[in-house]
């Protein structure tokens, strides 16, 4: 990536444009500060726009339930009340906290230089687990994630997987697919109860102490070789979702001097990190009795700002009334 040697000074940067930075960066703007977010996937939304975009999200508060998309297009519009600078595409590579200010360095020559950062960086950098069977599939039937459902539209469909993602799936392509198999290799799931219920209710076909030992088919897919319990059968397939979980990476951000507990960020209850003017809130966090949960991140990212917007001012309170109330 070419260098842009760009300097971008501002009160706040937020590492991270999933659910948690977004309404981070609202909440920056309703305490009256400058905001640049950070992500090194080139839209917004995280997560949720580049895996689980129709998935349909259970746990917002005041949302019985709301597509991926539609939460992400809802916290896109409040974070631009805040008029955020977006710095989208690059990889934050380094970080200086030295108690007066905090730069990050960006992979293509952007330095950005602030009062505090927040980290709302999720899992950090994320690659799919690979299905051994499915080498050289992909892009040919075999697939990752569903951004859409509209491909599998009267396909015979096999989901391989036995957690949210893989139960979710199957539930949503069951009413439009010819055909959906899920496909486990043990009789537990990892899937929340509710929706495996919905499944086994549905004709959704369910075989378990099974794998996906091959693909079939000549330019495009046309079958695949299931072995349950030792023994080989097969079923019509035109699409495969391989629903095996994801690999995540911190990155760069393991050499910044950060306090880690494995792959999560260790704050307080104020959200900060061991770094001086460094917060962190989302998934990336842990403390005890941590719960990552989309709702939370939202509650860690406003006791965050609230306690960031302190160290950038200290005349600041950090309690500055409800948004409710007016000015």
């Amino acid at each position: 990536m070419p260098s842009t040697n760009t300097a971008v000074d501002t009160d706040l940067v937020i590492v991270g444009a999933g659910p948690t930075g977004l309404f981070a960066a609202y909440y920056a703007g309703f305490r009256g500060l400058r905001v640049a977010v950070i992500d090194s996937l080139p839209e917004l939304g995280g997560q949720i726009t580049a895996m689980y975009p129709e998935k349909a999200i259970l746990d917002v508060a005041g949302f019985p339930s709301v597509k991926g998309r539609e939460l992400v297009e809802g916290l896109v519009a409040q974070a631009a009340t805040a008029e955020p600078a977006y710095l989208l595409g690059r990889t934050a590579s380094g970080m200086e906290a030295d108690g007066e200010r905090v730069t990050i360095s960006l992979d293509d020559g952007t330095t950005v230089t602030a009062g505090a950062a927040l980290i709302t960086a999720g899992i950090g950098k994320f690659s799919p687990r690979r299905l051994p069977a499915a080498d050289g599939w992909e892009g040919r039937g075999l697939e990752f994630f569903v951004p859409s459902f509209a491909p599998y539209v009267d396909k015979d469909v096999v989901v391989v997987g036995g957690g949210d993602s893989a139960f979710d799936w199957a539930q949503h392509l069951e009413p439009i697919a010819a055909s959906v198999t899920l496909v486990h290799r043990r009789d537990a799931f990892r899937a929340h109860q509710r929706t495996v219920d919905a499944v086994r209710a549905s004709r959704v076909e369910i075989l378990t102490r099974a794998e996906v030992t091959a693909l079939r088919g000549e330019e495009t897919l046309e079958a695949v070789e299931i072995t349950v319990d030792g023994e080989p059968t097969e079923r019509p397939a035109q699409a495969v979702v391989a629903a095996l979980g994801f690999l995540a990476d911190l990155g760069p951000m393991k050499e910044w001097g950060l306090e880690l507990d494995k792959r999560h960020v260790v704050v307080d209850s104020a959200m900060r990190t061991n770094l001086p003017r460094v917060f962190a809130a989302g998934d990336i966090t842990e403390y005890p009795g941590k719960v990552r949960l989309i709702a939370v991140g939202f509650g860690e990212a406003a006791t965050a700002i609230n306690n960031a917007a302190v160290a950038i001012d200290p005349s600041a309170h950090v309690f500055p009334g409800h948004s409710s109330e007016g000015s």
